[in-house]
């Protein structure tokens, strides 16, 4: 398993860069006095590295909640085990390993789990070295389960609206809402690869285009991003998948910046109003649990060291991360951060 043609080894990126955006987006180079609290953000809000507090490991609890089985498909069998993967950010040779030990595909990367069903949760490009292989590793995948009565689907990251944004639009002006920004400038700072961006093909950027943005399965919430911003774009998940795509399809750059700095929100379920973002999605869209990725799981546990530079021992992700009164489920390991890229069954188990 190679990580593509030309590819070099690995180079993982600094952290504080996984989460910075030019300083013109906020307007200033200045951060914020204080992170910003979830739901309240300023109409010009981007990441930046001081929105990325971190809260220490007391602060979380890890809660099981009993999840309902699969019901039978009607007139069918019952459906397969469901599974779901993080952010792999390019990390080709991570993704194929995690998806071999799950037996999910065969030692020639090949579809090996019958009518399995799995799903991406975003962000399948930038900062590792061959997003482009993992792109289509997924097409090819989706093709071969489907073929064995599964399917292997994917959601709309952030990296994808910002890579399409890059390839489009690259150095149109965009006025932020706090100064002037360009696709191009934010995708080079984010982590953009220009080996990505030389393989890049219509039917790349067709398929990232026509992806959806959430969805429900066996009772649980998928989404990429851990915000409630989804809630702007309709009151059913067919509404929110409809609303974006169509929003892409306009190919205007300020409406696609719009998309792009709405999913780069974040820490909606962490805090005390936690369990009441969950909720409040929940009631929108139907499920028990939310799902996502976005938020690298060494943040939301504290393990990346504090706002005062105060360092720590590093990130160490065993597992997917329960959280908000058992509502939620952190699906992203941290691969860029010398974490570990997810893949699991859910329910979980434990």
């Amino acid at each position: 398993m190679t990580q593509g043609a030309g590819q070099g080894p690995a180079v993982r990126t600094d952290t504080v860069r996984d989460f910075r955006v030019p300083a013109y987006v906020q307007g200033t180079g200045e951060p914020p006095a204080a992170p910003p609290v979830p739901g309240e953000e300023p109409e010009g809000y981007t990441p930046t590295q001081r929105d990325l507090p971190v809260i220490n490991r007391g602060d979380t609890v890890q809660v099981t909640v009993p999840e309902p089985a699969p019901e039978p498909v009607e007139g069918g069998s019952a459906p397969g085990p469901l599974y779901v993967v993080g952010d792999v950010h390019g990390y080709l040779d991570e993704l194929t390993a995690a998806l071999y030990e799950q037996g999910l595909i065969d030692a020639n990367g090949a579809w090996a789990a019958g009518n399995a069903r799995l799903w991406f949760l975003g962000d399948f490009t930038d900062r590792g070295p061959d997003g482009i292989g993992v792109i289509d590793l997924v097409m090819r995948l989706s093709a071969e389960a489907a073929a064995a009565g599964g399917y292997c689907k994917a959601l709309m990251g952030n990296h994808e609206l910002l890579l399409l944004g890059a390839k489009r639009f690259g150095d149109t002006p965009i006025n932020s809402g706090a100064g002037t920004a360009t696709f191009q400038a934010a995708w080079l700072l984010n982590g953009g690869q220009k080996s990505d961006m030389d393989r890049l093909q219509d039917v790349h950027l067709q398929w990232m285009s026509r992806l959806d943005a959430m969805e429900l399965a066996d009772g649980h919430l998928l989404m990429h991003s851990d915000t409630t911003v989804y809630l702007d774009y309709g009151d059913s998940i067919e509404a929110v998948n409809d609303t974006i795509r169509e929003a892409l399809t306009r190919k205007d750059p300020h409406e696609t910046w719009d998309l792009f700095r709405k999913f780069t929100k974040r820490f909606a379920f962490r805090d005390e109003s936690g369990a009441t973002a969950v909720r409040e999605l929940l009631d929108a869209y139907g499920g028990t649990r939310v799902v996502h990725g976005h938020s690298p799981i060494p943040y939301l546990l504290g393990e990346v060291g504090s706002e005062d530079g105060e360092e720590a021992q590093g990130p160490k992700v065993e597992g997917p991360h329960v959280y908000a009164d058992g509502l939620a489920i952190a699906m992203d390991g941290g691969v860029t951060m010398a974490g570990k890229l997810l893949v699991r069954r859910l329910p979980l188990e434990g």
